[in-house]
């Protein structure tokens, strides 16, 4: 028993050392705020803009040759498109911007699209509807599209154009060649936490979220955490241990934490 207290000591100890001292609060701002399931917001896309999120999410899925925007097939609406409510949109800003997202031009936005049906079909027709705008995607344009969900394999991510990146997972060994389509890593706070994001979390669950984070990093890849408590504990437990993107369906209150920070 002492010898496990012990030991709990000195793993806070030295992860307290590591994380304060490598600590940039000063890079956290809306720019690494990143809208989960943004869709379902009273104004989907606009409301995250306004905030000047960095990052916003759309879970898509292929029905009757269009893309529809919902998070389950029940709720599809023929007037919830993709194109409707983000392509369009993103457009718009980019035009009035001068062909950057925001006005200001080192500004940039990921999207981040959960693909709800398969894969192949699904982003096909995505290729499709996003080849109207290449533009405004990365690498021509300041506006980075990451496809999540039902990914292709990684053996065939150079089939896609050069806009199309994917979101991918660090238990995945990927190639080098892989890697360079690889824009985002991205595992489930769950996978190595239960933590409800109220009071102290446990050290053993910081290192391992730490841990997994210094993994993508040493990659050259950014990191986000999905199904995170969404509590202002739980932000700055993420920007402890250093998560590139800290997940919200809280966007008014997210972006005031960060202007306070």
């Amino acid at each position: 028993m002492k010898f496990s207290y012990l030991k709990s000591c000195f793993i806070y100890l030295i992860l307290l050392i590591s994380t304060e001292l490598a600590a940039q609060p000063k890079r956290y701002s809306v720019s690494q705020a990143h809208s989960h399931n943004d869709y379902e917001q009273a104004n989907p896309f606009h409301l995250a803009y306004q905030h000047g999120f960095g990052s916003v999410e759309a879970d898509v899925f292929l029905k009757d040759d269009e893309l529809f925007v919902a998070h389950h097939s029940n709720e599809i609406r023929a007037e919830r498109t993709l194109q409707s409510l983000y392509l369009k949109p993103m457009a718009s800003a980019c035009a009035a911007n001068g062909g950057s997202i925001y006005p200001d031009k080192k500004k940039k936005m990921q999207f981040l699209i959960d693909l709800k049906t398969a894969s192949e079909p699904t982003l096909r027709k995505l290729t499709e509807q996003l080849s109207a705008y290449e533009n405004l995607w990365f690498p021509r344009g300041s506006i980075q599209i990451v496809i999540s969900g039902n990914t292709p394999a990684p053996e065939n991510f150079g089939q896609y154009p050069p806009f199309i990146f994917f979101d991918g997972r660090p238990e995945v060994a990927y190639t080098p060649d892989q890697l360079r389509h690889v824009a985002l890593i991205s595992q489930s706070f769950t996978r190595y936490s239960q933590w409800k994001g109220t009071g102290e979390i446990p050290v053993e669950d910081l290192a391992k979220l730490r841990q997994v984070v210094d993994q993508a990093h040493h990659l050259k890849k950014p990191f986000r955490f999905w199904a995170s408590p969404d509590t202002e504990e739980a932000w700055l437990a993420l920007m402890r241990i250093k998560a590139d993107y800290i997940n919200t369906d809280k966007i008014a209150d997210l972006a005031a934490f960060l202007n306070r920070k």
